[in-house]
């Protein structure tokens, strides 16, 4: 019987919104750079997003920074066979925001063994930030491994 070939070390992660689930899709988050020390994506925002006053909902800032953070803390141990999973997120929301794009950055603040911890900041074209995040999680291996 042939040995069944070893899982590649590093898959590829598709991160086209196009191909995301649903609730993913409706995010719009797109990303433009992807390493173990930094990810810069953003979105659009518009009234989809909104609560029933109009402006952004919270839920999409913590969404963001949730999955931003885990696509650089991924990243950055995927040579290992692992990815990283959110076990903690701390969103604050610091100004409304109504309709346009929004930048997002994300930098590590630590990586360890175990667990990182992310720092994500979300602004608005001028810079200014809208909400700002960070989100501890851990390291663990790829399912089927």
């Amino acid at each position: 019987m042939p040995e069944a070939a070893a899982p590649d070390p590093s898959p590829e992660v598709d991160l086209d919104p196009a191909h995301a689930g649903d609730f993913l899709r409706a995010v719009g988050l797109h990303y433009d750079a992807v390493s173990a020390q930094e990810v810069r994506a953003h979105l659009e925002v518009s009234a989809q997003h909104h609560t029933p006053w109009g402006i952004t909902h919270g839920g999409l800032y913590a969404t963001v920074i949730e999955s931003v953070a885990s696509v650089g803390a991924s990243h950055a141990i995927r040579d290992d066979g692992r990815f990283a999973v959110g076990v903690n997120n701390q969103t604050d929301f610091l100004r409304p925001f109504t309709a346009g794009r929004l930048d997002v950055r994300a930098t590590p603040i630590q990586q360890g063994r175990n667990l990182q911890l992310w720092l994500v900041e979300i602004s608005d074209p001028g810079g200014k930030l809208i909400a700002r995040g960070q989100v501890r999680l851990f390291n663990q291996p790829l399912p089927g491994r």
